[in-house]
């Protein structure tokens, strides 16, 4: 065991691979829960696959998540029902957020499923809230593992999540096609992407993209100072202006107004719509045309690039290995570009925000305005810009 300091500045337990798995036949439940997410089949077929072909072990997929757990809808997973699904999208299981804390019986319907199959173990792969579900259950003493799965690649302890590069790949094509646009009508263009609570897709995007200004929940903005460096650009010849903007970022405590968001039936923020008011604000503040785009479900969809495919498909042959070691309550990571293994109650306490560094290269490329703090300088320092 080695004792390593992740991303989020805690230290805690930290299995490395490779392990000293025993072989021993097992049958192993695997779901996929939450939104979906390029990279959920070839976590499927490298946990099967492994548990199959190494380990002479069963799987028994679930569908839609939890709900296939307590309503008993399930199929055999074996090497030939994952053949050709490594480059497709979603998921073949499907998903939903249901889950067993949800309902009064829910755990007596789990741990009904436990012993009508006879497993050993469940998988669950799937985001925050699912990462959450995953150590209630290890609490209440079931035997499973964790796959964290999210293109927000905000859940902690492993240095990415399959999917996020995908979402970033689709982010940045779509901000190049946005850009001859953008100039040939002389406007801004404000590209809304996901991000919940924080802003790993828009930073990447935006610099990959070579977008002008990005902002993210990490960063409240305040409209006047983005304005301002709008109307700078076309002061200079720039006419067009591309800004990135995560859906759950938020203006300064009273620089503007929105509405406060609705709920869902799962108690989560419908978000989306900040780039509809950063647009009407905009043009409404400067009188430059501006436009909006709201990527949406697109950056979920289609098929993983190939290193989301890689990374799910060692995700799910150590899910399966960490199952064969006993070692519940754990989920799998990247760390230091090693798969390894984290306490799945640890990775759920906190949410991954962007690195201070990235967030500081943010800043190094958006437009400079007078007064603005000098990025290779001290916090505070800030140096003027000539007109």
């Amino acid at each position: 065991m080695a004792r390593l300091t992740a991303s989020n500045q805690r230290r805690v337990d930290i299995f490395l691979m490779p392990t000293q798995t025993k072989v021993h036949s097992m049958r192993i439940g695997i779901l996929t829960g939450g939104g979906d997410c390029p990279g959920l089949n070839a976590v499927i077929r490298g946990a099967t696959r492994a548990a199959e072909v190494t380990y002479d072990s069963t799987v028994i997929g679930f569908r839609n998540a939890w709900r296939g757990v307590m309503d008993n809808d399930y199929e055999l997973l074996d090497v030939d029902r994952c053949r050709g699904i490594l480059p497709l999208g979603g998921t073949i299981l499907g998903t939903s957020r249901d889950q067993p804390f949800a309902h009064e019986n829910g755990l007596k319907l789990v741990r009904k499923a436990y012993d009508r199959h006879g497993l050993d173990a469940i998988i669950g792969v799937g985001g925050e809230g699912s990462m959450s579900v995953v150590s209630r259950l290890h609490q209440e003493g079931f035997p499973v593992i964790g796959v964290p799965k999210t293109i927000d690649n905000d859940i902690s302890l492993t240095e990415m999540t399959f999917g996020f590069q995908t979402a970033v790949q689709i982010c940045t094509d779509a901000i190049d096609r946005l850009h001859t646009t953008a100039e040939s009508h002389h406007r801004v263009l404000v590209v809304e992407v996901m991000g919940r609570h924080v802003g790993h897709i828009a930073i990447w995007s935006g610099l990959a993209g070579g977008a002008a200004i990005t902002l993210v929940p990490e960063e409240p903005f305040d409209i006047e100072e983005v304005c301002a460096r709008i109307v700078d650009r076309h002061k200079k010849g720039r006419f067009a202006t591309i800004i990135v903007v995560a859906e759950g970022a938020t203006p300064k405590e009273g620089t503007m107004d929105i509405p406060a968001p609705e709920i869902d039936k799962y108690g989560h923020q419908i978000l989306g719509g900040i780039g509809s008011i950063l647009a009407r604000e905009i043009q409404g503040r400067t009188g430059i045309e501006s436009r909006m785009t709201a990527l949406g479900h697109i950056q979920r969809g289609g098929s993983p690039v190939a290193f989301d495919r890689v990374l799910g498909t060692r995700f799910g042959v150590a899910a399966v290995e960490a199952a064969l070691d006993s070692d519940w309550g754990q989920m799998v990571a990247l760390i230091n570009g090693a798969i390894g293994r984290v306490p799945v109650a640890e990775a759920v306490g906190t949410l991954k925000v962007v690195e201070p560094d990235l967030l500081r290269l943010n800043r190094m490329f958006q437009p400079r305005i007078p007064g603005d703090e000098h990025p290779g300088l001290p916090p505070g320092a800030s140096v003027p810009v000539e007109d």
